[in-house]
């Protein structure tokens, strides 16, 4: 879809909640993780989409696939990557560059349940964004960057965690 097409597509969207507010909140689908094998998992979502996630033979894992917490990173990237070039085409900007690259720290000794005051949490979570578009002001580029930043789903919820419920069904 182009630029344009991104742009009528967003603008019908966001005229159709301005008028009807209740069709804003939805209920996101599902993700499902099922073990295949010592510490594989699938992830399969409602229409057919499909990950794989393994640990590193450090943790017991075979690394055949990128870790759990990657894919919390190439979802804060993707997001924010999205968000930012939602808002460029709303506002006509032909972006030339952009990428978002995140970075986490951890500590490990959560994860593997060695000191129960560390978390198995990431500790902290820095994005980086490379923005470029032809005859655009640097500060319009920066202003673009922080929007999408903050209108991010995921980075808004990585700044200011929902609420969290686990339940659990013993078959």
């Amino acid at each position: 879809m182009s630029a344009m097409g991104i742009r009528e597509a967003i603008e019908k969207t966001a005229k159709g909640i301005t008028e009807q507010p209740d069709k804003a909140k939805s209920k996101n689908v599902p993700a499902t993780a099922r073990l295949l094998d010592e510490l594989r998992c699938e992830v399969r979502g409602p229409n057919g989409e499909t990950v794989f996630t393994d640990m590193p033979s450090a943790m017991g894992g075979a690394a055949s696939a990128p870790n759990p917490a990657w894919f919390l990173r190439a979802a804060l990237a993707s997001c924010t990557a999205t968000a930012i070039a939602m808002r460029a085409a709303r506002l006509g900007v032909d972006l030339a560059t952009l990428e978002v690259t995140v970075e986490s720290h951890s500590d490990h000794r959560g994860l593997l349940g060695l000191d129960d005051k560390v978390s198995a949490g990431l500790s902290s979570l820095a994005t980086h964004v490379k923005i470029g578009a032809n005859e655009v002001p640097s500060d319009q580029l920066r202003e673009l960057a922080q929007w999408g930043d903050q209108h991010s789903p995921v980075a808004c919820t990585a700044r200011i965690p929902p609420s969290y419920t686990l339940e659990v069904e013993v078959v």
